[in-house]
């Protein structure tokens, strides 16, 4: 962990409640180098209609392009899909933190298969959220993770 893991996590978190609060799935996502936020976004599958505007995928299309993101460090709220741990390997992004990973056990094996540093921190707001948003809008989880 680094000394500002703590706050990007919980940013991480106020941009997962955004998007619950407007009606979406509730993801966030942070883009830093070092402790510089290169770009935050959240889920917004259902805010755009737009089916691959998931958390990381809004966070580092906001951060723009980068000559490289070999040092960057990505944060997430929840587990990443196939589809963002496929971009965060393609980008070669080296470390990922994810708040949580019990409501959705996502490709960490996979991003460490690529030698992705993957740090799980469990964080108890975003598994209540996560828990929260299941219960009350299961079709819309399950349309998140192209379940019927």
């Amino acid at each position: 962990m680094t000394q500002w893991d703590p706050t990007l996590v919980t940013r991480a978190y106020a941009l997962a409640l955004k998007s619950f609060e407007e009606g979406g799935c509730p993801i966030g996502s942070v883009l830093v180098r070092g402790p510089e936020i290169l770009g935050e976004g959240h889920n917004q599958r259902v805010q755009k209609g737009d089916p691959i505007a998931h958390g990381e995928m809004d966070a580092i299309r906001n951060a723009g392009r980068q000559k490289s993101y070999r040092d960057t460090t990505l944060y997430t709220s929840l587990s990443p899909c196939m589809m963002c741990a496929g971009t965060i390997v393609q980008l070669k992004i080296p470390r990922v933190v994810i708040a949580e990973n019990t409501t959705f056990g996502g490709n960490e094996d996979f991003l460490r298969a690529h030698g992705v540093e993957v740090t799980v921190v469990n964080d108890a707001r975003c598994i209540a959220l996560m828990r929260r948003f299941i219960a009350e809008r299961p079709e819309l989880w399950n349309e998140d993770i192209a379940e019927e």
